[in-house]
């Protein structure tokens, strides 16, 4: 059984230029006490064809953890412009949110992005280069999100040492990524030239800033009946937020 599932999260300003920090709203419940701080990151896939544009955008350390409904918001900072190669600036990509206790990976988010200009150009000969990022627009698919759960031992600490555990964090941003890339190679094959809608259902796009109710793709995982509740609702009821805790983060890993 899961001793922390987030049952909600919602995408804040969006849609946002291109140079704002990402910000997102998570809610999750902690059904026993933890010995551990949690760790999220959130990264972007700067390229489906080469990883190494891929950026690991922040990294925190959020705790102690209460038992119970908590809220907190996780904000990163944009993409180095720098990293990601002028082609691959517009367009669809992914961002993910990722989180693990004692470096496991326990649950995954992921969520696909459109970058577009905000004013018209030639379509037959591209935007003007080097892009005036100003004008780029970064709109969040923040209704679709793909979310990946994984079993991880929640109990006594394991004997390891320092280099495993490293090697081990390492390897969880290195499997998001791939999975990032790899929602990214389903959504280019749909389509020779992609935009957000490409990627969408035909019901359309949702609003923006709105929790969604995540369909997990791994085995279910055990909600108390408060957790359950909070997945009926949005988080920004009253009722949401008389019931959850605020936390905050500790530790930026640099």
């Amino acid at each position: 059984m899961a001793l922390v599932n987030v049952v909600n999260m919602a995408v804040l300003d969006n849609p946002a230029q291109f140079q704002s920090p990402f910000s997102f709203e998570i809610t999750f419940e902690c059904l026993q006490p933890l010995q551990d701080d949690l760790e999220w990151k959130v990264l972007y896939v700067g390229s489906a064809e080469d990883t190494s544009n891929d950026q690991v955008l922040d990294e925190i350390l959020v705790g102690p953890i209460p038992v119970g409904i908590n809220k907190f918001v996780l904000q990163a900072d944009a993409p180095d412009i720098s990293q990601i190669p002028q082609d691959d600036i517009l367009g669809v990509t992914v961002v993910l949110v990722t989180c693990s206790y004692r470096e496991k990976e326990f649950v995954r988010v992921g969520y696909y992005v459109n970058n577009e200009c905000t004013e018209p150009y030639d379509e037959e000969v591209g935007p003007p280069k080097p892009l005036d990022m100003s004008k780029v627009r970064r709109v969040v698919l923040a209704d679709k999100p793909r979310v990946t759960r994984f079993p991880v031992q929640w109990g006594d600490k394991e004997e390891s040492t320092e280099q495993k555990t490293e090697e081990e964090g390492n390897n969880n941003s290195s499997a998001a990524l791939q999975d990032g890339a790899s929602m990214l190679e389903e959504a280019n094959g749909k389509a020779g030239s992609m935009t957000l809608d490409d990627v969408m259902d035909d019901d359309g796009a949702g609003d923006t800033d709105d929790a969604v109710e995540f369909e997990e793709e791994e085995e279910e995982d055990d909600v108390s009946v408060e957790g359950k509740d909070m997945m009926m609702e949005d988080v920004g009821t009253s009722q949401a937020n008389a019931g959850s805790s605020e936390v905050s983060p500790t530790v930026t890993m640099e």
